[in-house]
């Protein structure tokens, strides 16, 4: 109920900037702040929207090709495009930079993340990370452990997903590099928690790693609801990955992850069988897991 109501607040309160004709700063030009400019310039085409970026270009991590893409999409549109540019709110030459001398009406920050990990205790919560830190520490199996890298609760107790730390190891020599905190990665960890709570089910202590799976590469940015792009095979290293669908086709695949996820999640024949050959690949193509897991 909360977020429903806060959805409808949201919309009424971007009806009302748009009536005004007002201006809107969205800071960050990674996937969210694109996809939320995009959406709110095409159901609210009167509001005036400027994005920007601490980075040269929008969509850092992912391929030239998909960042291209977004950005001639945004000038085509009458987004207005800065980067190289970092967040000063209470600096006048900020906004003079960026063509808003009187500032903006509405800011959007669309920057980063932030763990909520309040109900673990501090032992298992790391000091370091994204936000500042308070990630859950696992190990390859994905158990939680201490600072220390000793298993909490005997090992009993599994992190998947967003709350966890994200990584194992530390550069240049990973043994598992940081793994983006989207929604593929969380479900195959979860899938792989679920197999090692079986094996110790059975009273056996061998049980699988996990891996950067090849679904972590996997990105799709929509640029309001006719228009996206797909980028597939993307890894940790910066610019990695291709852009291997867009337009219209890329909208549309969208739509089918949404409406068969929606599927799956009611309980539907449809989704589940989509789904779960998803997380159940008889071989991996790219990722760093087993050629057969």
């Amino acid at each position: 109920e909360g977020r429903r109501r806060h959805i409808l607040e949201e919309y009424h309160k971007l009806h009302d900037l748009n009536r005004k004709k007002a201006t809107v700063l969205i800071v960050g030009a990674g996937f969210i702040g694109v996809e939320w400019a995009t959406e709110i310039e095409y159901f609210f085409p009167d509001v005036k929207l400027t994005i920007i970026d601490a980075l040269p270009r929008c969509l850092g991590p992912l391929p030239d090709s998909a960042a291209e893409y977004c950005s001639e999409y945004m000038s085509a549109v009458g987004i207005k495009e800065f980067y190289d540019c970092k967040y000063d709110a209470k600096s006048s030459e900020f906004w003079k930079k960026i063509e808003l001398p009187d500032g903006a009406d509405v800011e959007y920050v669309c920057i980063g993340v932030k763990a909520s990990n309040y109900f673990m205790p501090a032992e298992t919560l790391s000091d370091k990370g994204p936000g500042g830190g308070g990630w859950i520490h696992f190990n390859k199996y994905m158990q939680v452990t201490k600072k220390d890298g000793t298993m909490w609760c005997d090992g009993t107790i599994f992190a998947v997903g967003d709350c966890n730390y994200g990584c194992l190891g530390a550069p240049p020599n990973w043994e598992m590099p940081p793994v983006p905190k989207i929604s593929y990665p969380g479900e195959e960890q979860a899938l792989h928690a679920v197999k090692n709570m079986e094996i110790m089910h059975k009273g056996s202590k061998k049980l699988k790693a996990t891996w950067w799976p090849w679904g972590a590469g996997m990105f799709a940015t929509s640029l309001g609801p006719h228009d996206a792009c797909f980028v597939l095979a993307a890894n940790h290293e910066k610019g990695s990955g291709y852009m291997v669908n867009w337009w219209i086709p890329a909208a549309l695949q969208k739509e089918l992850i949404e409406s068969t996820k929606i599927n799956e999640c009611k309980n539907g024949c449809i989704g589940i069988l989509i789904w779960h050959f998803v997380h159940h690949t008889p071989v991996n193509l790219w990722g760093a897991g087993p050629w057969v897991p």
